[in-house]
């Protein structure tokens, strides 16, 4: 039976409530995101680690189309399944979860799919059950058959359960599951034909079955009968075989934190039963578990038994080593060591080739089309902003590649499990300490790297956190600022030079507000209380390299496809701030200023006058433009940071890339060509003088400056990652402000001090 499904009218939605923020209910299942039509739909669902991805691939060829969930960054995968006789399905790769208590993001979307919340109710879902931890696997399966839906119950990995001493006699179990049961290997192809016809005869059954009905206790039954009662009147199209389904998830669901789609009343109802188990000594969400298990046993008991205790296993040898209290965190080190390495290095020559094809690109430009503005918006708006997304893709394949690894071996669990303890003193989850890590070499992987953390809390405390830990593009500002006031100053205590000292400084300064900055918003911006971490230690696998190679490639192309335009847009947006006005007059002086080079110089001579005219007029032109202009009129703010317009103008320019920063001041001080090391500009930036006659660049206003950079949110495709993942403008503009009042108080705390000291 399906749903009769609406559009969510203007003032308020007829199934959940909510006014406008409920996903939007769909008129057919077309209107999903990545949706392959109005055919019918199976959904495939299971616990993480169970081999569901290997099911997925197996079952569609791996030919999925990938979205996001409506209103929630969560991929959608979806692909054609096509039936032994024939009929072509939409089969639905859901999130990986343990049960369907919408706690997290994940929960929620496969809870929604198989209740039918915001679309037709399925048609089928197929259950992938490891079959090595069947008890665990089969609490989800028990929700699904629950809900009244068609259920096809996968057993996987049966070859790893043999090999633990597990027996399973599927026949017995699909006696008293009363669904049908399939012994699998999908790792090794075996069982995913008996599977197709396993689904295509559950789609042939007439009618649905009746939802399993478990005793829950009398007096259980009494606050479910009332919430029962309370879903009926608030969503009066649903089926009379689905309100018992619903009244259960709501009761375990509904928390503290909101819930969408879930209305005021039920919401409201839901709070009072479970503070009225309380009040009587209960607790809902044990007692309803508990019964779920206590079925699972009954079910269980003859149909799954264990032989004798086998040898020690593979996993129970490498944990005694892995998770060891010394010997686990010095091969962590080494582990994250290599993903540093690889972030670091190996992904440098790509990024190499990536700018060299940019350079060209831009070339090819300059070669076709003639001066103006055509070719300076392809040039450094349109070739450049395409380059400021792909420059990012070698690193972010590769972190992801070694975070799919490690996560699908089963090791990304023990580190969690280890790091966690350390962690949580500061209000972050363990599987935070990757992306936070990852955040040195740079925040736009780190942040798409959070997807491994299940709670959309502690998603978000991360993401907001992470910018601050000093990635690589902050190091040419670093070279620059202490190549220029930092050398010959002496060493420190005997040992350190000035320029190292000042470094080292930066990164503990970068590393003491990133964990300041979690442990305060996990307080004030996003309070609660961190859920106690609980996962699952799954077997040691290799990895699958398909499943591998899949899992990356749809995270670039997430990134490309979000994340890009953005960037790409933004970076068009800097280059006109940085183009626009133009001066005609600039244009002349600098064609006459070119005349005159010509008629009195020759040869080398020649060309180092052309170099610094050029230089000379890009910094006219750049001083008349938008950006300019924004910075002479930023002065008066931040010259007690010991800043003058000059800076201002290299901070603006930094948005699109800090390390853009640089480049723009060479720019600002008429030099063409300007990197970090380069003489030239550290020279002028050393002669600069404000307009009192003072110099701009000393000791204090360059470490001013480095821990300006060190806090600031200067870097425009983090925002915009940020933006995709957390789903909300706001968050991205949260870390904006903070990030910049935090790096404005702390860069005039530096220079007023310092200057008061050592004046």
């Amino acid at each position: 039976m399906k749903l009769p499904i609406q559009q969510a009218p203007a003032a308020g939605c007829s199934r959940c409530g909510e006014a406008a923020d409920c996903h939007g209910h769909t008129k057919d299942r077309g209107g999903e995101a990545g949706g392959l039509g109005d055919g019918r739909v199976v959904l495939l669902a299971g616990n993480p680690n169970a081999g569901k991805t290997t099911v997925f691939n197996a079952l569609s060829g791996a030919k999925a189309r990938v979205g996001n969930y409506p209103g929630i960054t969560v991929d959608r995968r979806s692909a054609l399944l096509r039936l032994p006789g024939g009929e072509a399905v939409e089969l639905v790769d859901l999130p990986g979860t343990y049960s369907l208590t919408a706690r997290s993001p994940e929960e929620q979307v496969a809870a929604d799919a198989v209740l039918g919340r915001f679309a037709a109710v399925p048609d089928a879902v197929i259950v992938v059950a490891d079959a090595s931890t069947l008890s665990r696997n089969l609490y989800i399966a028990l929700q699904v058959i629950e809900s009244g839906a068609r259920v096809v119950l996968a057993l996987n990995m049966m070859d790893e359960a043999a090999r633990a001493g597990v027996r399973i006699d599927p026949e017995q179990l699909e006696r008293r599951l009363g669904v049908p049961v399939v012994p699998m290997a999908a790792a090794k192809g075996q069982g995913i034909d008996a599977l197709r016809e396993a689904v295509e005869r559950a789609l042939a059954e007439a009618q649905r079955p009746e939802p399993l009905q478990l005793e829950l206790g009398a007096r259980l039954e009494q606050d479910v009968a009332e919430m029962e009662a309370a879903v009926a009147r608030a969503l009066p199209e649903l089926p009379a075989t689905s309100r018992r389904p619903w009244a259960l998830w709501l009761l375990l669901s509904v928390g503290d934190d909101e819930l969408q789609g879930v209305s005021d009343e039920l919401r409201a109802l839901a709070l009072a039963i479970q503070e009225r188990a309380r009040e009587r000594g209960g607790d809902l969400d044990l007692e309803i578990i508990g019964a779920r298990y206590a079925y699972i046993d009954s079910v269980t008991a003859g149909a799954v038994r264990h032989e004798a205790e086998p040898a020690r296993s593979l996993t129970d040898r490498l944990d005694s080593v892995f998770t060891h209290p010394v010997w686990g965190f010095s091969l962590f080190a080494l582990v994250m060591l290599v993903l540093f390495e690889a972030l670091f290095t190996w992904a440098e020559p790509f990024m190499g080739w990536v700018e060299l094809a940019i350079g060209a690109a831009q070339g090819i430009t300059q070669g076709l089309i003639g001066p103006g503005l055509l070719r300076d918006l392809l040039q450094h708006g349109v070739i450049q902003g395409v380059g400021n997304v792909l420059v990012f893709v070698p690193q972010i394949a590769l972190l992801f590649l070694f975070i799919a690894f490690l996560e699908d071996s089963g090791y990304l669990a023990r580190v969690a499990f280890m790091i966690d303890p350390i962690m949580s003193r500061l209000g972050l989850h363990g599987r935070a300490f990757v992306p936070l890590l990852s955040g040195f070499a740079c925040a736009v992987p780190a942040v798409l790297a959070t997807r491994t953390i299940e709670s959309r809390r502690d998603r978000l405390l991360t993401m907001l956190a992470l910018p601050l830990m000093t990635c690589s593009a902050r190091l040419p500002v670093y070279v620059l600022v202490i190549g220029t006031v930092f050398a010959g100053q002496g060493r420190v205590f005997g040992v350190l030079s000035a320029g190292a000292a000042a470094l080292f400084a930066m990164y503990i300064v970068s590393v003491a507000a990133t964990l300041g900055t979690a442990a305060l918003f996990g307080r004030t911006v996003l309070p609660g209380r961190r859920p106690a971490l609980v996962l699952e230690l799954p077997p040691y696998r290799l990895p699958v390299l398909r499943n591998l190679a899949t899992a990356v490639w749809q995270r670039v192309k997430t990134f490309l496809r979000d994340a890009g335009t953005i960037i790409l847009a933004i970076t068009i947006v800097l280059w006109a701030l940085l183009s626009f006005p133009h001066s005609d007059e600039i244009d002349h002086r600098f064609e006459a200023a070119e005349h005159s080079a010509r008629a009195e110089f020759s040869g080398e001579a020649l060309e180092e006058k052309l170099s610094a005219l050029r230089g000379q007029h890009a910094g006219d032109q750049l001083a008349f433009s938008i950006a300019g202009r924004v910075g002479h009129a930023m002065e008066p703010a931040i010259e007690p940071l010991g800043f003058d317009w000059r800076i201002g103008v290299g901070i603006l320019g930094a948005f699109a890339a800090r390390e853009v920063f640089v480049s723009t001041l060479g720019m600002v001080f008429g030099i063409e060509e300007a990197d970090e090391a380069s003489t030239p500009l550290r020279d002028a930036l050393r002669d600069a003088r404000r307009a009192d006659g003072e110099k701009l660049m000393t000791p204090v206003s360059g470490a001013s400056l480095m821990v300006f950079f060190v806090l600031a949110c200067q870097c425009m495709s983090t925002i915009a990652v940020v933006w995709r993942e957390s789903g909300s403008l706001k968050w991205p503009m949260l870390m904006l402000g903070y990030m910049t009042a935090l790096a404005y108080g702390a860069a005039l705390l530096v220079y007023q001090v310092g200057t008061a000291i050592w004046s």
